[in-house]
């Protein structure tokens, strides 16, 4: 029986050049080839860091083959040459993208024709030679005359899943009644596999546009500035089209410990001068505004923004009135009902206390921060410093309390800004994928012929069937139909 597996014939001396060039690119061995180029390209595009600064590569260079930064700083400008740093976006990987996609359209124009004429092609009775041909044969006897056989035959195929079509043999106008009913499912699941190189090509075809339309950027955005561009690995500004303002950012740590356990950035779009958009984002739940996507990846403290922050206090007296103050280091305010003053003198990101008493700033993040602040009024002076995380030191000797809410514009929340037109396009290139290989591993074409003829003993049903993949299944099939003709009319086995 036709296969749609058969072997392209060999080459013939007297094959044009264009006949040899398409042979060339219709052959499984040069798909085998490119794909391996692509997969070998692509661990050194991998190792190394597309568009980073040329430092971090050098580094790299010298870890990954223990040599000196001068070898790596050579070897590096060679790999830079060649397109290794920014390796997908260059001639030769796009090249071998190309051939790729030529020859898996090729590969398949080249096989599918004969293939479509199978999944085309309506089954059609076979001969009892035929039949005794095929790769899964059953048969058996059960009693009855031909026609009673027929009809349990029908009705046996149509309850494991089939249509069946009945023809009469050419010797029935003879009194030889000999019938056989045929059925068939799955003739277009031959087609899985194109359906995979399509799949495979639209997933290209939305890289290729992601690729050369998109970008993929950062952004360290302080808490209540706005930008209009973002930046590639080298400093290159991405013009944004919109603004976008960091209102607010926060972190929230794990207990009093010093490791984050989420954080998240308020922030909002404005175009033409006008708000348009705000949301919440935090990792895994980002914002999207016109095509451009904003990644929650990192956070940190701004350079240089000590004593430059709003310092956000909570102040309530001993009588229980209550006020939230916004100062800078310097300034001064006082508690709400009383006499008492409060200058904030100094600011620590993250204060902590070494074994001999003595106050020590132990990180330049805001992991645990304190204000110094000096308390003078109401016949006392005290001073001392009051840490976000630990509210108790805020409570003071003559009831009043003051807690430091928040450090409020020396924060800055780091984005990855994406732009990718083609995300769609990979997107439906993934579902048609599902769908090929789905057709591919779980469906086969599957045909079976059941002829029923005149015996002795009653009616003699033959079985034959066929599957282009997954036999094993379809046997246990047959095996069904067969057990369900054994029982009929006081039927067995044969």
């Amino acid at each position: 029986m036709e296969n749609e597996n058969k072997p392209i014939p060999a080459e013939s001396p007297n094959k044009s050049l264009t006949d040899r060039i398409w042979d060339l690119f219709a052959s499984v061995k040069l798909a085998v080839v490119i794909f391996s180029l692509i997969a070998l390209t692509s661990v050194v595009g991998t190792l190394l860091e597309q568009n980073a600064e040329p430092e971090k590569n050098i580094q790299i260079l010298e870890k990954l083959f223990h040599i000196g930064h001068e070898t790596a700083h050579s070897l590096y400008g060679v790999l830079d040459q060649i397109g290794f740093t920014d390796m997908y976006r260059s001639w030769w990987f796009f090249s071998f993208l190309l051939l790729f996609a030529a020859n898996l359209i090729i590969c398949s124009i080249a096989r599918l024709p004969r293939v479509w004429k199978l999944a085309r092609e309506p089954i059609r009775p076979l001969s009892a030679d035929l039949i005794e041909k095929v790769s899964i044969k059953r048969a058996l006897t059960v009693k009855g005359k031909p026609l009673q056989a027929k009809e349990l035959v029908q009705s046996a195929l149509k309850e494991i899943g089939f249509k069946p079509v009945a023809a009469v043999s050419e010797e029935a106008a003879a009194g030889d009644h000999t019938f056989q009913v045929y059925a068939e499912k799955g003739n277009y699941s031959r087609l899985g596999v194109y359906i995979t190189h399509l799949s495979i090509l639209i997933i290209l075809a939305g890289a290729i546009i992601g690729l050369f339309f998109g970008f993929n950027a950062f952004l360290n955005l302080p808490e209540g500035e706005t930008s209009s561009v973002a930046y590639k690995d080298r400093g290159k500004e991405i013009p944004l089209g919109f603004e976008i303002r960091c209102d607010n950012f926060e972190v929230e740590y794990y207990g009093q410990s010093d490791m984050p356990k989420s954080y998240k950035s308020w922030l909002s779009v404005y175009k033409n001068g006008k708000k348009v958009k705000e949301k919440q984002i935090v990792v895994n739940d980002p914002l999207t505004y016109d095509g451009i996507t904003f990644y929650q990846s990192s956070f940190g403290l701004v350079p240089n923004s000590q004593g430059k922050g709003i310092i956000i206090l909570k102040v309530t007296s001993a009588g229980g009135q209550s006020q939230d103050i916004q100062a800078k280091v310097g300034d001064t305010f006082l508690i709400p009902g009383t006499t008492v003053h409060g200058r904030i003198s100094d600011f620590s990101p993250a204060l902590s206390i070494d074994p001999s008493g003595k106050p020590f700033t132990y990180d330049e993040q805001l992991k645990n921060p304190a204000v110094f602040i000096d308390f003078s009024g109401a016949g006392q002076t005290t001073s001392g410093w009051i840490l976000k995380r630990y509210p108790q030191t805020g409570n003071l000797q003559d009831g009043n309390r003051v807690q430091l809410v928040d450090v409020w514009g020396v924060e800055y929340t780091g984005m990855q800004v994406r732009r990718d037109p083609g995300v769609g396009i990979v997107y439906l290139g993934c579902i048609i994928m599902a769908v090929g290989l789905f057709m591919s591993f779980f469906m086969s074409h599957r045909r079976i012929w059941v002829a029923v003829s005149e015996d002795k003993s009653g009616s003699k049903i033959t079985v034959g069937a066929s599957a282009h993949r997954n036999r094993a299944t379809f046997e246990n099939k047959v095996d069904k139909l067969v057990s369900i003709l054994s029982g009929g009319p006081k039927g067995g086995n044969k």
